[in-house]
């Protein structure tokens, strides 16, 4: 078995500054964790790709569908995924799952912990973002879909989850 490389050490350091448990996986340059967010509880790939020195976090959440609905959940994370500057949905077909990648090449060896939070973070919030506007789509009637305007249910902001430390601002 072969050792962990200094990257994903490093990306392990990070989350242990930050007090996020993790674990890395025996012989892969892979660490996984859990987070609870606001609407979902997400299931978080760190993903070294040593050769290239790039850091790839994906972001993980059940969301089961009908094959009727599938066509709808692609468009609305294609509409979604309009909005993105860094990283992008998707949707694993076979396993059910809303997926968010975001993807970094480092120049050093030992990746920069700011971009790595930075990056964990975005994972987080996207997904926790974009699960009430999933919900929604997945449990529309099918008989409904056609009638649901994706392009309007992402403008709906009552559905964004609070960022943290606004929660003080409300009136």
């Amino acid at each position: 078995m072969r050792a962990p490389s200094l990257q994903i050490l490093s990306v392990e350091t990070t989350f242990g500054a930050h007090g996020w448990h993790c674990e890395i996986l025996e012989g892969r340059d892979v660490l996984r964790a859990a987070f609870n967010a606001h609407h979902t509880r997400i299931q978080l790939h760190a993903q070294s790709y040593t050769p290239i020195n790039a850091l790839a976090i994906v972001g993980e959440c059940p969301m089961q569908i009908s094959e009727d609905h599938i066509p709808f959940m692609l468009e609305l994370l294609c509409r979604a995924n309009k909005f993105l500057n860094l990283g992008a949905f998707e949707f694993d077909l076979e396993r059910h799952m809303l997926v968010f990648r975001i993807t970094n090449m480092f120049e050093k060896e030992r990746y920069d912990s700011d971009i790595v939070t930075s990056m964990v973070h975005c994972t987080i919030a996207e997904l926790d973002r974009i699960t009430p506007y999933a919900a929604i789509v997945q449990r529309t009637p099918e008989d409904l879909l056609d009638d649901l305007d994706l392009e309007r249910l992402l403008q709906r902001e009552d559905l964004i989850p609070p960022v943290p430390g606004d929660e003080d601002d409300l009136p």
